[in-house]
């Protein structure tokens, strides 16, 4: 991190200032490690990343997904623009409209939604819960426009009313209580600032991306490294026959809702390969993680409304249910 940097953090608890203490340099006059001070607790900075909560959480999942698929969703090494025109299109931002923004970026995974926001000359203050945090540095880092920090989205070390937009994909539904993720956003954005979320959709019949209902209260308590090699193994040698299925009709509905495989073919354009990792990469994202909770379309409506905020535009799209406003 950079050390002009640490005067708009604050302790998640007590919302107070922190005090840069034995800083030590690494590349680019980022600060390697030190320790950052509030009134009763202390931070440590670890490989340039401030770490304000502890390294093994309900999150780590994500932490073990990221940093063995680190790169294949990221636009700068997969040779598309897959996430540069997922994020314009569910945002609903111009992309001029970011230069100079400050945007929390709560929960940024391997950095993919980072990249784009900082090609378009955003300030970027990005957190994540889990160890993807490091894998976000090793891809957008280091940069004059960001700041990584490990954090939680119910306890953000940042000033109130900071932020001119608050980004949020991929994240709420993975968190133990969805509504309060969302509601403690809402005090960093300033007034008349923008907030993007989305979250998983919930629907009342099964289909090939929510049957993994049936296998996740076994799949997330199995140990993540051989719920890697499990789906490593089968989900190359299923793709070949899911996508033969798909070709026929009384087949292609039924047959791949009950093995689990996120199988992109025909909906991506990807060469196999990436379809492959894509696909190896979204079903332990689907099977492994502590919390999976899908919201219906009335509930999220709901959360903006109840906040009195304006522009409300909450509809399907993307991975489920996509919400914009601002800030009144």
């Amino acid at each position: 991190m950079r050390p002009e940097l640490v005067e708009h953090l604050r302790d998640p608890f007590d919302i107070g200032p922190l005090t840069l203490e034995k800083p030590e340099f690494g590349i680019d006059g980022e600060i390697r490690s030190g320790r950052l001070r509030g009134n009763s607790r202390a931070y440590d900075i670890a490989e340039y990343i401030p770490r304000f909560v502890p390294a093994q959480n309900y999150s780590s999942s994500f932490g073990d997904q990221w940093n063995w698929y680190r790169r294949i969703q990221l636009d700068r090494y997969n040779g598309t623009t897959l996430s540069h025109d997922r994020f314009f299109r569910d945002t609903g931002w111009p992309a001029d409209s970011l230069r100079g923004q400050k945007i929390l970026e709560a929960g940024c995974g391997a950095g993919r939604f980072t990249q784009v926001m900082l090609d378009e000359g955003a300030k970027v203050y990005a957190i994540d819960f889990s160890s993807a945090i490091d894998v976000c540095w090793s891809n957008n880092g280091p940069n004059q426009s960001l700041l990584l920090a490990q954090a939680d989205i119910f306890n953000l070390p940042f000033e109130r009313g900071f932020f001119d937009k608050v980004f949020c994909f991929g994240v709420l539904q993975h968190t133990p209580d969805v509504k309060r993720a969302f509601m403690n956003l809402l005090p960093f954005l300033r007034p008349g600032g923008e907030i993007a979320v989305d979250v998983y959709r919930r629907t009342a019949w099964t289909t090939r991306w929510t049957s993994k209902f049936w296998y996740r209260p076994l799949t997330k308590r199995l140990p993540r490294d051989l719920m890697r090699r499990i789906i490593e193994w089968y989900v190359p040698r299923w793709i070949p026959i899911d996508n033969f299925l798909q070709k026929v009709p009384v087949l292609r509905s039924v047959i791949p809702a009950i093995i689990p495989c996120w199988n992109y073919t025909g909906s991506l354009s990807l060469p196999p390969e990436q379809i492959r990792i894509l696909a190896m990469l979204d079903t332990f994202d689907a099977l492994t993680p502590t919390y999976d909770q899908p919201q219906t379309i009335e509930a999220v409506r709901s959360w903006f409304e109840e906040c009195g905020l304006q522009c409300v535009n909450v509809r399907f799209g993307g991975n489920g249910i996509i919400g914009t406003a601002r800030k009144s």
